[in-house]
Formats: structure tokens, C-alpha cells, sequence
């Protein structure tokens, strides 16, 4: 017994010191307080950051495509790699046309990258189709508030645009049988499903928020029914109740 009093409390502490020391491969940053949160719901939060992340998705895809195909960045006039990446993903965040597309935007755009006939920047008119595509789902934009929704339709027929991109990407070749664009590579030295990876990303987010936009009215109504059940339950007690309650001594 006497062991037992010493030994119980250092396992504790083991246990305690081994909980507390757990190592972390990708910590949570969460970002600071903004006053324009006020006017957005929970939904409307979880809507911007599925849109934040899924921009930062299409950027590293970009830089991704430009690494491996560096002639496409050429194509588009540019100076540097890094800028070509800064003018599309500025335009996609603006919701402007990009110059060498003129118009051709969303899946208009998806579906010239994969053209045989053109002879552009392949890689930039992908990424561009995809993020004009996002901001056109989001109304034009690329933060929601009070006033704005989303259209749970619209977010599954974007999320399988992203999936027939990813595909093409894959698997679209020129008239040698080269690939239009060097991204996924399997072969015995190296396994590189990166891009892959990137894009079904942005698939799983807009899913999640397909089905959440389509629980909107549901969830409407199961929160309205639990604050009835929950009022009784959220009433002030008067105080003379608690004084009444103790016996007189």
C-alpha cells in the first residue's frame, strides 16, 4: 500500500505530462477578429473559409502547373512565373476577365484549356476557369454575408466540374500523345499525385457545403423547435425563491 501512494500519483503525471506533450504536424491557426464577421452567419463564416482555402488550393495548383510546364507561362506574356500566378489569381479574386481570354470565363474557360485547337496558356486558363467559376457560384464574389446564400446545386455541379477537370488533367493529350499538361506522374521512381490531391480538396469543400446549404431550411426549423423546448429552461428565478428555500436557523 505504501508503494501504491507514491507510485499512482507519478503514473498520473506521466500520463498527464505525455497528454500535454503531444506533437503537433500541422497546428490550427485560427485568424483574428474582423467587424465585418457582425454581419455573417455561422454558415456564411463556413461558406468564406471553404472559399479562402479553396483559393489558396487553385494558387498552389497554379504555381504547381507553372513548375512543370514552363512554356505556358510564356504563352501568357509574362515576365516570371510568379507573375503570371499574381495576375490570374488577382483577377479571379476580383471577379475580372483576364486580357488574353477576353470574356471566356467558368467552365467556358475549362473547357478551351482543354482544346486542341488552342494555342494559350493551357495551365492559367484552367486555374482562371475554376476560380471564376467558384466566384460565380458565390454571386460574384468572394465573401457572403447576412444577405446572401448559396444554391446547394450549384455547389454540386461545381464540385463535379472540379472532378471532370481533375480527369482531363490527367488524361488529355496532344495529337503525339504527349500530355497537354505535365501534372500527376506515376512511374517506378516517383509517385506524384499532388494535383490530384489539391483538387480533390476543393471537391470535398464544396460537398460539405452543398449539403449544409441544402440543410439550411431544415436546420431552420430543428433550431426554431429546440428554443421552444429550451425557454423554459432559460427563465430568471427570483431571488426571494433562494432566500425562502434556506431554513431559519
Amino acid at each position: 500500500m505504501q508503494m501504491l501512494r507514491f507510485t499512482l500519483p507519478l503514473l498520473a503525471g506521466l500520463l498527464l505530462t505525455a497528454c500535454s506533450s503531444e506533437p503537433i504536424k500541422k497546428p490550427v491557426k485560427g485568424e483574428n477578429f474582423n467587424s465585418a464577421e457582425l454581419g455573417q452567419t455561422a454558415s456564411n463564416r463556413m461558406a468564406n473559409l471553404a472559399m479562402r482555402d479553396n483559393l489558396a488550393s487553385l494558387q498552389t495548383l497554379l504555381d504547381k502547373l507553372y513548375r512543370r510546364n514552363p512554356a505556358q507561362w510564356r504563352k501568357g506574356g509574362h515576365d516570371s512565373r510568379e507573375a503570371a500566378v499574381r495576375q490570374i489569381m488577382q483577377a479571379i479574386r476580383l471577379n475580372q476577365p483576364l486580357p488574353q481570354l477576353g470574356k471566356v470565363r467558368s467552365t467556358a474557360a475549362l473547357t478551351t484549356a482543354f482544346d486542341p485547337q488552342f494555342a494559350g496558356d493551357r495551365a492559367g486558363t484552367l486555374v482562371f476557369g475554376l476560380g471564376s467559376m467558384l466566384v460565380d457560384v458565390y454571386g460574384g464574389r468572394t465573401e457572403l454575408y447576412l444577405v446572401h446564400g448559396l444554391n446547394a446545386q450549384q455547389l454540386e455541379n461545381a464540385a463535379y466540374n472540379v472532378e471532370v477537370a481533375a480527369w482531363l488533367l490527367g488524361h488529355r493529350q496532344n495529337a503525339d500523345g504527349s500530355p497537354m499538361l505535365l501534372a500527376n506522374e506515376i512511374n517506378p521512381q516517383q509517385r506524384n499525385l499532388s494535383f490530384e490531391r489539391e483538387m480533390s480538396k476543393i471537391m470535398a469543400r464544396l460537398e460539405l457545403l452543398a449539403e449544409v446549404s441544402d440543410e439550411k431550411v431544415r436546420r431552420s426549423a430543428i433550431d426554431f423547435g429546440q428554443s421552444l423546448l429550451a425557454a423554459p429552461l432559460l427563465q430568471f428565478i427570483p431571488v426571494q425563491a433562494a432566500t425562502s428555500a434556506v431554513p431559519a436557523p
